[in-house]
């Protein structure tokens, strides 16, 4: 063997593994996506066991799911917390693994960063989200119906439509489980990042077919980003219509940030 081809070959893939260390969360975003779906389908019960065709229908409804969002609020904390908590180890283990590399008072500093504040923005983010499930749904079928009422040739059309909201209810839970998660992931990296002077980090994409902008459109490509330094105070521009977000920042997006630490740790 050449001398050092093995020892540059297990550098590569230590450094492969450290990278992935603050890949995807996918445990606690299936995790997640579970609970919140729960709601999603007793709101399609909800919506079934009516009738919205009438005003004083629509009216009960929209003040069962009102009351509901207000129910659900102490199961949504102990939900979205458990959910912040999850992407906190996975965080502190990601951490863990790229210390090797890290002083110890690098690694102490980092242990120590201020999340609190950070986390704690989430948890109410989060809990407002999950109130939302209920009461977006209601608003949709109070459109629909009105839209019935005013067009009659295509009530039978908005009668499916609102059948459709437990399902369209569901798809939005798990665009919440699967953005937020990703968002606090990539909170906590940035957090524990600028504390230690970190002023930004390589942009990561999962490496797959369907990362964003396949097309070939310059413009928000996720596809391009991969692999570059971006600074933590200037996102870029992450999608089509000009939306500026860090990695695993934007809706549905599941490329992440790889911290860049400075030298002098």
């Amino acid at each position: 063997m050449i001398p050092g081809l093995r020892r540059r070959t297990a550098d590569r893939r230590e450094n492969a593994k450290e990278r992935a260390a603050f890949s995807r969360v996918r445990k606690a975003e299936k995790q997640y996506a579970t609970q919140l779906r729960k709601v999603a389908r007793h709101v399609g019960d909800i919506i079934r066991n009516h009738k919205p065709e009438t005003s004083d229908g629509m009216a009960e409804i929209r003040a069962i799911l009102a009351k509901y969002a207000e129910v659900i609020e102490p199961w949504a904390k102990v939900a979205a917390g458990r959910m912040i908590a999850d992407v906190g180890r996975r965080d502190e283990k990601a951490w863990e693994v790229n210390s090797k590399a890290m002083g110890r008072s690098l690694r102490e500093e980092i242990a120590n960063a201020p999340t609190g504040h950070f986390l704690r923005a989430k948890l109410a983010e989060n809990v407002k989200l999950i109130k939302s499930l209920p009461t977006e749904a209601a608003e949709r079928v109070h459109t629909l119906t009105l839209e019935g009422i005013n067009n009659a040739t295509r009530s039978s059309e908005i009668a499916k439509e609102i059948a459709r909201s437990g399902e369209v209810t569901i798809g939005r839970a798990n665009t919440i489980a699967r953005t937020e998660v990703s968002r606090t992931a990539s909170g906590l990296v940035e957090a524990r990042s600028r504390h230690v002077g970190s002023e930004g980090y390589i942009w990561r994409s999962v490496g797959d077919s369907d990362v964003r902008n396949k097309d070939g459109n310059p413009i928000g490509s996720h596809r391009l980003l991969n692999g570059k330094f971006i600074r933590w105070d200037d996102p870029p521009v992450a999608s089509t219509n000009g939306d500026r977000y860090h990695a695993g920042c934007g809706p549905n997006c599941r490329c992440y940030c790889e911290p860049v630490i400075p030298e002098d740790f």
